[in-house]
């Protein structure tokens, strides 16, 4: 889930700052408070929309089961939610680079021939490497991490649809204390290296 959720954030948080960062553009406003909302949200709340739009009587989940394609109780449930939770992370730590990165160097580019993907990748992209690294980072904490909106969206089916988190828990109800415990050590390690990895990019961003 992780794997899945942490490029595809990548890659629309890219998007989502350039279009923050343009003044002009219409609907700026409304695009950063849909971005910040799982921040002021519950876990828990985004699973329960998901269910609302993706469940067996939801919005489209009819549909999507007519045409064999589960998202609640299925890993697509799961990633989803992996994905909302963490969706601000690339984007806030993008924004101010790219504010103070300003237009001029790109405009004097354009004005030279370079096509927007040459903007992109010779100016825009080595700029903010280190900003979008670390917004990378914190989403692959936030995604590993993630307890509430993925429990409700994933039904907890013991084998089928757990990630480590929801298996600290099951193997915990069950007693099994070994299994909880090392599951448990599995997640804090995880959680040390990318501390480890957050302290190394603030270093080299500074």
């Amino acid at each position: 889930i992780t794997a899945i959720a942490v490029p595809a954030n990548a890659v629309f948080g890219v998007i989502a700052a350039l279009l923050l960062t343009r003044p002009k553009l219409p609907g700026r406003t409304l695009l950063g408070v849909i971005i910040d909302l799982p921040l002021a949200l519950s876990p828990v709340v985004v699973g329960l929309a998901l269910i609302l739009v993706w469940g067996r009587r939801g919005w489209f989940g009819e549909w999507a089961i007519d045409h064999g394609f589960q998202v609640i109780f299925a890993l697509p449930g799961m990633v989803m939610a992996t994905i909302i939770v963490s969706l601000p992370f690339v984007v806030r730590e993008l924004v101010p680079v790219l504010k103070e990165l300003g237009t001029e160097q790109q405009q004097a580019a354009a004005t030279l021939g370079a096509s927007d993907l040459q903007i992109f990748w010779r100016i825009v992209l080595p700029a903010v490497r280190h900003g979008l690294a670390y917004g990378v980072v914190l989403t692959t904490a936030r995604a590993l991490g993630e307890y509430g909106a993925v429990a409700v969206v994933s039904g907890k089916i013991a084998g089928r649809t757990e990630t480590l988190t929801l298996r600290v828990e099951e193997r915990f109800q069950a007693f099994d204390l070994v299994a909880a415990y090392t599951a448990s050590i599995v997640l804090a390690l995880l959680a040390v290296v990318t501390v480890a990895a957050m302290r190394l990019l603030n270093r080299e961003k500074h």
